[in-house]
């Protein structure tokens, strides 16, 4: 559905958190450069098309994910999943600092969010073109739930990686959110999935990630969807933001 990158190159300079722990680096050739200076993305609108997905925890972001994911032909990158993926790593050498501020309800320094997405990233593109599946003059679409969530966020991944081309809101009163929250607890043994966590994540979503929807909705890139309701009536409602942007089911490709 996608071309290879063409940003991605062997004599692009290698730039990497220092020290760089092993996950968050990848074959130099698509090491992106993640510097605040840096104003050149490493790929192109052309060959990789974004949208993010917000909103307040509990608010169905993975799971409306997954359904476009299977319809849309997504590929799905939760930049939680892949914190938590990154702190449980044995050898990672960020993996207590990403559990404390992940305990505490706080936004985890966004170089390495960034990293793990944009590497994340260039890992699905070069195993697309391994098997054949990039196709010229078509992006690939990637969905990445739960980021930004700070404006600092928003702008380093657009000058760093890729502009996005819209975002996803979810809107859900805080009240179901917290239920939906404590009944994913009592099976996901997730240690932010208790009362406390929760009400400091929803604070945190309320003070820093609502102004980075303002700024997108101000832009005219924010599709606003009400949360509220069966998983099925709330996709069908992403369904018609999705498709009045021009975005259609994979099979009608």
């Amino acid at each position: 559905m996608s071309s290879q990158t063409e940003n991605s190159t062997a004599s692009e300079p290698v730039v990497t958190l220092a020290p760089a722990p092993a996950p968050l680096t990848v074959a130099p050739e698509l090491t992106p450069p993640l510097t605040s200076n840096n104003t050149t993305p490493r790929f192109s609108e052309k060959d990789v098309s974004v949208i993010f997905v917000l909103g307040g925890p509990g608010s169905g972001k993975g799971t409306q994910s997954a359904n476009l994911v299977r319809e849309y032909g997504f590929s799905h990158l939760s930049a939680g999943d892949l914190l938590r993926a990154e702190q449980n790593r044995e050898e990672s050498q960020y993996g207590e600092l990403i559990r404390n501020y992940i305990r505490e309800g706080l936004i985890v320094p966004m170089e390495i969010t960034v990293a793990l997405l944009s590497n994340a990233m260039a890992d699905i593109l070069a195993e697309k073109k391994a098997q054949n599946q990039l196709i010229p003059g078509i992006p690939s679409r990637f969905l990445i739930d739960g980021f930004p969530r700070k404006m600092d966020q928003a702008i380093f991944f657009e000058e760093t990686v890729v502009p996005s081309m819209a975002t996803l809101f979810l809107s859900c009163p805080e009240e179901i959110m917290l239920n939906r929250l404590l009944k994913r607890g009592e099976t996901s043994g997730r240690s932010d999935d208790n009362i406390d966590s929760i009400r400091k994540r929803f604070r945190v979503f309320v003070d820093q990630s609502m102004p980075v929807v303002d700024h997108y909705t101000k832009e005219g890139k924010v599709m606003s969807v009400s949360s509220v309701g069966s998983v099925d009536e709330v996709y069908s409602g992403i369904k018609r933001e999705i498709e009045a942007r021009g975005i259609r089911p994979v099979q009608e490709n």
